[in-house]
C-alpha cells in the first residue's frame, strides 16, 4: 500500500535557516553605514556653511541685526548769474515698506492696512513686496506711494508698531519756481530707472534714488548730488530700529551759478511768444561774444519741468510727448534747419579770404541767372534773386542779401560755356563752414545737441549716390539745399565774426560754489578753434552787416539804443509746393552789438515766417531790452 503524497513531502530536504543573530548583525551594519553617511552629509554641510560660505552667511546674519542705512545728501541749488534762485529742495513724505521685514504670515495684513491708508490697491502692494523679497535688495524700501500728505504720514506713523516693515520716508523733491521759463536749460530730476540703477549702483546710487534727467541737472549730476552718508543701525527681530552704532554724515552737493540772466530770459520769452504767429516752434538766444556765456536761451513751445519732477504727472507727460510741436525738445540745440541767407556770413568771409572777392567786387543782379544742365545743355535752370538789385559791391551784396551776388561767390558764373567769374567751389566753401564749427556739435554743456550737416560732393555721392552739380553749390552758398544748422551753431558763427575770429565753446555754467558761497570753480573762456580769416576780412564782413542793419534787409532788427550789425535769412523748406503756391519758409535773424565794441550776439528763428518781416523785429526788441532796460523801465513808469 502506497503512502500518501503529503507523507512523502516531509522527507524532502529543506534550505538552511539563518540564525537570528546573524540577521540582526547585518541590519545593524546597514544602520551604522546609514548613520555614517548622514553624519558625513551633515559634516559637509557644516563645512560649506561655516568655512566655504562663512562670510556670506555671517554677513546675512549680521545684516539681520546691523544694517547700513544710506543718508542721502542735500542736492545742490542752482542760481542765475545775479544770484536769483532757480530751484528749491522741498521735503515730501512717502509711504514705503521694507520687504525683508514683512513676515509671510502678515503679508496680507500689511498690504491691506497700507491699501486702506494710501488708496493703493492691496494686490499691487503685495506684488511689490513679493518682488522686493525675491530681489537682490530686500532691505531697500519699496515706495508704495509718493508725496503723501501730512495727515496720511501721521496716520502711518501711528500704526508703525503693528505693521512690520512699514516706514514713512522723508524725501526731497525739486521745485522750479520759474516753470517753463528756463526748463530747457535746467532740466528736471526724476526717480532712477532700472537701466540707470544697473549702471550706477556701484557709484553709490540707491534703488529709490533720484537723479538729473536732462538739462544742467543731468550734465552736472555729480556736482549737484554730493556724497551719500550712512548710519549703522541695530534692529530687533521685527525690523524695528534699536540704536545707531555709527554714522557718517553726507556731504551736500555744490551749487551751480549759471551764465543765464533770468530777467533777460523772461523778456526774450515774452517777445518771442508774441511773434510766434503760425510757427509751431521758435528760438531766441543771446550769447556773450567774448566769453561764450549763454545769457538767454528760449525754445518754444516749452514745458513746466515741475510736471516731470518725480512724482511725475503721467497725463501731462503723455500730452507733452504726443505734442507735434515737441515741447520737450530744445530747438536751439537739438533741431537743424537750413539757415538761408544768414549763411552768407560764411560764404562772404570765405570768398574774401580766398581772393574770390574784395570789398570792391561788383556783380550785377538782374533778378536771376541761368545755368545750363551740366548733363543736358539744352535744359536751362533759372536761379532767382529776391529782386532786381542792380550792380552791387561786396557791402551792397551782403546788405541787400543778393542771391545772385552769392551765386557768383560760391559757384562762379559761366557764360556761353566760358567761366567769367571764378567762385569758391563746394569743397572750399564746405571747409570754411566746418572751420566755423558747422557740421559738428558746439560742445555746449547741455544734452541732446545735434551736429547738423555741411554737404560736399563726397557726401552727396556716398549718401544719395548722385553727383554734385553747380546748382548744389549755388544753393549751398545762400544757405539752402542740404545744409542744416542749429540756431546755436549760427549764433556762434555770428559771435566769431564779432569777436575777431574765435569760435567759442558756448556754456551755461558760470561757476560752482559751496553752501557758504565760496567759489570752487570758475568756467573759463574756451576757444574751439581760431578762424583762418584775417582781421581785415572779418572787419569787412562786420561793416557789411552794419550796413545791412542800417539801410539793408536787416534794418528791422535795429535798436533804438545802440548801433548793431545784422543779417536776415528766409529759408525755404518742405516738399515742392503745387504750381502757383510758394514754399513755406523759416524766418531767421542774427546780429551783434554794439558795432564798435561787440558784447552780445543774438539769433532768432521762427519756424514759419520771413527774416526781415518776422524775425528781425524780435531781435530789435531783444537788443533794445538788453542795452536799454533801465531806460525802458523809466519809460514804463512815465505817465
Amino acid at each position: 500500500m502506497q503512502l500518501p503524497s503529503d507523507n512523502r513531502r516531509r522527507w524532502r530536504s529543506r534550505g538552511r535557516h539563518r540564525p537570528q543573530g546573524e540577521i540582526f548583525r547585518q541590519r545593524f551594519l546597514l544602520l551604522k553605514m546609514l548613520i555614517v553617511l548622514l553624519f558625513g552629509v551633515l559634516v559637509l554641510q557644516l563645512v560649506r556653511m561655516q568655512i566655504v560660505e562663512h562670510d556670506a552667511y555671517q554677513e546675512r546674519a549680521e545684516f539681520n541685526r546691523l544694517r547700513l542705512i544710506p543718508d542721502l545728501s542735500t542736492r545742490g541749488l542752482i542760481f542765475d548769474r545775479y544770484g536769483e534762485q532757480l530751484v528749491y529742495n522741498v521735503p515730501i513724505f512717502s509711504a514705503a515698506v521694507i520687504p525683508a521685514d514683512v513676515p509671510k504670515d502678515q503679508l496680507g495684513t500689511v498690504a491691506a492696512a497700507l491699501s486702506s491708508i494710501t488708496g493703493v490697491p492691496s494686490q499691487e502692494i503685495t506684488e511689490q513686496i513679493l518682488a522686493g523679497q525675491a530681489g537682490n535688495n530686500p532691505f531697500t524700501p519699496v515706495v508704495v506711494q509718493q508725496n503723501v500728505d501730512e495727515e496720511t504720514a501721521f496716520l502711518l506713523r501711528e500704526r508703525l508698531p503693528e505693521l512690520p516693515g512699514v516706514q514713512v520716508l522723508v524725501e526731497s523733491m525739486r521745485s522750479y519756481p520759474s516753470g517753463t521759463l528756463a526748463s530747457v536749460l535746467l532740466g528736471y530730476v526724476g526717480r532712477i530707472n532700472a537701466d540707470e540703477y544697473a549702471s550706477l549702483q556701484n557709484s553709490g546710487y540707491q534703488l529709490n534714488d533720484r537723479l538729473g534727467k536732462t538739462g544742467v541737472e543731468l550734465i552736472y549730476e555729480s556736482t549737484l548730488r554730493g556724497t551719500t552718508g550712512y548710519r549703522q543701525v541695530e534692529f530687533d527681530v521685527t525690523g524695528r530700529e534699536i540704536r545707531t552704532i555709527r554714522s557718517v554724515p553726507p556731504r551736500p552737493g555744490s551749487n551751480l551759478v549759471l551764465s543765464l540772466d533770468l530777467d533777460l530770459q523772461r523778456q526774450v520769452e515774452a517777445i518771442l511768444q508774441d511773434a510766434m504767429g503760425d510757427s509751431t516752434n521758435g528760438v531766441a538766444a543771446v550769447m556773450d561774444v567774448n566769453t561764450g556765456e549763454m545769457l538767454a536761451m528760449v525754445s518754444l513751445p516749452s514745458y513746466d519741468n515741475n510736471l516731470l519732477t518725480d512724482p511725475v504727472d503721467e497725463e501731462a507727460y503723455l500730452r507733452l510727448l504726443n505734442n507735434p510741436a515737441k515741447p520737450l525738445v530744445n530747438h536751439a540745440i537739438a533741431e537743424v534747419y537750413p539757415p538761408g541767407s544768414t549763411f552768407k556770413e560764411v560764404t562772404g568771409t570765405a570768398a574774401l579770404q580766398e581772393g574770390v572777392a574784395t570789398p570792391d567786387t561788383r556783380i550785377t543782379s538782374r533778378g536771376y541767372i541761368t545755368v545750363p544742365n551740366e548733363y543736358n545743355p539744352g535744359e536751362v535752370y533759372i536761379y532767382r534773386d529776391w529782386a532786381v538789385l542792380g550792380t552791387l559791391d561786396f557791402y551792397g551784396g551782403l546788405a541787400q542779401s543778393s542771391d545772385v551776388y552769392y551765386y557768383y561767390l560760391s559757384g562762379g558764373y559761366f557764360q556761353d560755356g566760358v567761366q567769367v567769374f571764378r567762385g569758391l567751389g563746394a569743397k572750399r566753401l564746405a571747409a570754411y563752414a566746418r572751420e566755423y564749427g558747422l557740421g559738428a556739435i558746439t560742445g555746449i554743456d547741455l544734452p541732446g545737441e545735434a551736429a547738423g550737416l555741411v554737404p560736399d560732393p563726397t557726401w552727396k555721392q556716398e549718401t544719395l549716390h548722385e553727383p554734385w552739380t553747380l546748382g548744389d553749390t549755388y544753393n549751398f552758398g545762400i544757405g539752402q539745399g542740404y545744409l542744416a544748422v542749429t540756431p546755436l551753431q549760427l549764433l556762434r558763427v555770428t559771435a566769431a565774426v564779432a569777436n575777431g575770429g574765435d569760435v567759442l565753446v558756448p556754456h551755461v555754467l558760470r561757476g560752482v560754489i559751496d553752501e557758504d558761497g565760496n567759489i570752487l570753480r570758475r568756467v573759463e573762456r574756451e576757444v574751439a578753434q581760431a578762424l583762418s580769416i584775417s582781421d581785415r576780412n572779418l572787419a569787412v564782413m562786420r561793416e557789411a552787416m552794419r550796413q545791412a542793419a542800417e539801410t539793408g534787409t536787416a534794418r528791422s532788427g535795429a535798436s533804438r539804443f545802440v548801433t548793431i550789425a545784422g543779417k536776415t535769412g528766409t529759408a525755404e523748406f518742405g516738399p515742392q509746393p503745387d504750381e502757383g503756391e510758394d514754399h513755406p519758409t523759416h524766418g531767421w535773424y542774427t546780429g551783434f552789438a554794439p558795432f564798435a565794441n561787440p558784447e552780445i550776439a543774438v539769433v532768432v528763428f521762427l519756424q514759419q515766417g520771413k527774416g526781415s518781416r518776422d524775425a528781425g523785429p524780435v531781435a530789435s526788441q531783444i537788443f533794445d531790452y538788453y542795452f536799454g532796460r533801465e531806460r525802458l523801465a523809466e519809460e514804463r513808469l512815465t505817465p
